[in-house]
């Protein structure tokens, strides 16, 4: 039983991470889908690589170069494995206007115009929003955004079908879970808000989960559905809302 948990867990951490993994785990699909109930913890990881990154740097450079560095380390960690799918989503649905066109676009690994500029603003807003909160509060923001943006992503996973072709020569996505995955990946991706010791901060899930809403409701209309692209542009939206939001928040609380 914890052997099997933990080929789950490193399942995950090798498809959404760098981090070197035993060589007996492999991108064994039912294992993947199967993986989905980690994924919130793969974020909780990532940002304790981005807040230690941060704390460090904060000691010899300037705040806003720590958040840089910070940002630079949770995207070498990854691979740049979620930015690369917001990137394919912008160019996808900027450039197609067909299902069969835009699912082409989004597997082809050249960079457009509409992914550049999207990355442009989406890392500049996220920048932005984290030099604009109090450094006390930055190591456990930077955490729980990726941790509860990860959440969000699982339930585009659960709400919506996948619709890329299993047989193309894609990278491999989970493309189906079940309930009490969602409520696991939940429950440890929401965890690190319980540490702001307000309860108010939980308000934050209802404009990122709206974000989803929004982006889910677009691929749905024009390609029936969600790829692992799209779930790593629900990823990217939703951490940047959860900054934006905890910002408006913290305000009245």
């Amino acid at each position: 039983m914890l052997k099997r948990e933990l080929h789950t867990f490193l399942t995950a951490m090798m498809f959404f991470t760098r981090i070197p993994c035993p060589k007996w785990v492999d991108h064994n699909p039912t294992i993947l889908s199967k993986s989905a109930k980690y994924f919130s913890l793969i974020g909780v990881l990532i940002g304790a690589i981005g807040a230690l990154v941060f704390l460090a740097s904060s000691y010899v450079f300037s705040k806003e170069i720590a958040i840089l560095f910070s940002m630079l380390a949770t995207i070498y960690a990854t691979g740049a494995f979620h930015e690369d799918g917001f990137a394919d989503v912008c160019d996808g649905f900027g450039g197609g206007w067909t299902k069969d066109k835009i699912l082409a676009i989004m597997k082809d690994s050249t960079l457009g115009t509409y992914g550049v500029i999207g990355l442009i603003l989406i890392l500049g807003i996220k920048f932005s929003a984290l030099n604009n909160m109090g450094i006390i509060y930055l190591p456990l923001l930077i955490i729980t955004g990726h941790s509860t943006s990860r959440f969000i992503a699982t339930t585009l996973i659960f709400t919506h079908p996948y619709v890329r072709d299993t047989n193309s020569k894609s990278k491999p996505a989970a493309t189906k879970i079940t309930k009490s995955m969602v409520f696991i990946s939940g429950f440890l991706g929401c965890l690190p808000l319980v540490f702001f010791f307000k309860w108010q901060v939980f308000l934050v899930l209802i404009p990122m989960y709206l974000s989803k809403v929004y982006l889910a409701k677009k691929f749905n209309k024009w390609i029936g559905g969600q790829t692992g692209d799209c779930a790593g542009a629900v990823q990217q939206l939703s951490e940047v809302v959860f900054y934006l939001s905890f910002i408006a928040l913290w305000k009245y609380i």
